[in-house]
């Protein structure tokens, strides 16, 4: 039922920010970035769950916390750089965007290395 509630904010404000674009009024760009920290706000109330989920998993993973770690640094990686990128790409500068994703698929391959270096010592055992 919150993700209608959102989707119904975000449509709203967008139908409404069209309708002052239309009228060439100054404000259609207020309204998009009220929408936008609406959403937002929201969104990080709902953050305490997702903590004590990360909690929870993290103590199945008590033996390999430096694996879970990288876990979740790529996990926040790939949320900021999808972020940045977007609010690049509607700001028109698409080739900034297109950096900052390459810049974050790099960090990723950059940080989970020693995960990598682990399978392929597994593999290396098996044979």
């Amino acid at each position: 039922m919150n993700m209608i509630k959102i989707a119904c904010l975000g449509l709203s404000g967008v139908m409404f920010g069209l309708f002052l674009k239309q009228i060439k009024s100054p404000y259609a760009e207020m309204v998009s970035l009220a929408t936008c920290l609406l959403i937002i706000f929201y969104s990080l109330t709902r953050l305490s769950a997702v903590f004590e989920l990360i909690n929870t998993v993290g103590d199945y993973f008590s033996e390999q916390k430096d694996y879970f770690k990288i876990l979740l640094k790529i996990i926040g990686i790939t949320y900021v750089a999808d972020f940045a990128s977007n609010i690049c790409k509607d700001a028109g500068c698409g080739a900034i965007a297109g950096q900052i994703e390459i810049f974050g698929k790099i960090s990723i391959l950059a940080i989970s290395s020693p995960i990598i270096l682990a399978l392929l010592e597994t593999i290396y055992g098996f044979l």
